[in-house]
């Protein structure tokens, strides 16, 4: 069978990114806040090309924008668990990140009438107890993780890992992982954030970044017969004018190329079918 399936997605951050980072002066609080004046932009685009996109949306934005966020679920997007804070769940202890599980997983609820059924770590980063806490809270798959770059795969639990030995392989599990990558992210390419400790330049050019995500495409369709391809937007970032134009042609070539568009959640359920654990 071939299929050759297209997620794209939007996290949702508005400024609990920078928030998180302790970034709280003006200027950054007001980069976060361009998120929600980019989100009818993109949902009325996605709509003229009938598109599905799936939005992870942190706790924090979903009570800070109430109707942004519902317009996203009336737009009929798949709604995805974010954190509650956008803090990495590995600087996080066991009990405060089941709290932010809990806690934002609620606020999705009120918004969908339903829990999350997919999860993605705030910075993609997962702690020791991730996948013990989605599994705990049925969580249908993940979306954190880069281990391979077309096919979903399951999630391990129970990795061992020391400086020295080979690296001990856990036992696989029903959560389903719907794998990333930081090249197909629009955040790295495009927005320039300094630090006290870092410096991300971004600001790239927009036409030779669309021929990266376009090239990932066309080869997927020579690597593999069945595959899922994910690109990671954020609506501060991809949202403005330039970037709008680039994600509009984006979208036009991947249909003319044969892409099949769906949520993540939809992708995970067709993956799960054809290789049941």
């Amino acid at each position: 069978m071939r299929k050759h399936i297209v997620c794209i997605t939007f996290d949702f951050d508005a400024m609990s990114g920078f928030i998180a980072r302790g970034l709280v002066s003006p200027t950054p609080i007001s980069r976060g806040e361009f998120g929600a004046v980019a989100v009818p932009r993109i949902l009325k685009l996605l709509a003229e090309y009938r598109v599905p996109a799936s939005f992870y949306i942190p706790g924090h934005t979903l009570e800070t924008y109430p109707a942004e966020s519902r317009m996203v679920a009336d737009a009929g997007c798949e709604i995805g668990h974010h954190g509650w804070t956008h803090r990495p769940p590995a600087t996080l202890n066991r009990e405060q990140e089941e709290e932010e599980l809990t806690r934002a997983n609620e606020q999705i609820k009120k918004l969908t009438g339903g829990y999350a059924r997919g999860y993605r770590s705030p910075s993609w980063d997962l702690s020791p107890h991730s996948v013990e806490l989605l599994l705990k809270h049925g969580f249908f798959y993940d979306s954190s993780m880069m281990g391979h770059d077309y096919h979903p795969y399951r999630v391990r639990q129970g990795d061992a890992v020391e400086l020295e030995k080979p690296f001990a392989f856990g036992r696989p599990t029903k959560l389903i992982e719907m794998p990333i990558s930081w090249s197909l992210d629009d955040f790295p390419h495009f927005e320039y954030l300094r630090t006290k400790d870092s410096l991300a330049p971004g600001l790239q050019n927009a036409n030779q970044v669309l021929d990266n995500w376009l090239n990932e495409f066309a080869y997927m369709k020579k690597a593999v017969d069945w595959g899922v391809l994910t690109y990671t937007f954020h609506p501060f970032v991809i949202g403005r004018g330039y970037r709008m134009v680039i994600l509009e042609k984006l979208i036009r070539a991947l249909a003319d190329g044969g892409a099949e568009f769906s949520t993540l959640g939809a992708a995970a359920l067709e993956y799960d079918k054809l290789h049941p654990l």
